[in-house]
């Protein structure tokens, strides 16, 4: 047989919310800075890899192309 499990009620619910909410660590002002910063750096930097990789492989496809 399967056991019934208890339902929350919405007053519990907002109690457990909060107190997992209360155990959140927010970053810093600086922290969230330095993240940003470092997420704009690495998508410049793998914007122009993916942009080298699709040059390449565009090269390739059209000099196969001309094969044909």
């Amino acid at each position: 047989m399967a056991e019934k499990t208890s339902k929350t009620t919405p007053g519990e619910f907002i109690r457990q919310v909060r107190t997992e909410t209360s155990k959140v660590v927010w970053p810093t002002r600086q922290e969230t800075i330095t993240t940003a910063i470092f997420v704009g750096i690495m998508m410049v930097i793998l914007s122009l890899f993916f942009l080298g990789i699709d040059t390449v492989f565009g090269s390739v496809v059209s000099w196969l192309l001309t094969l044909a």
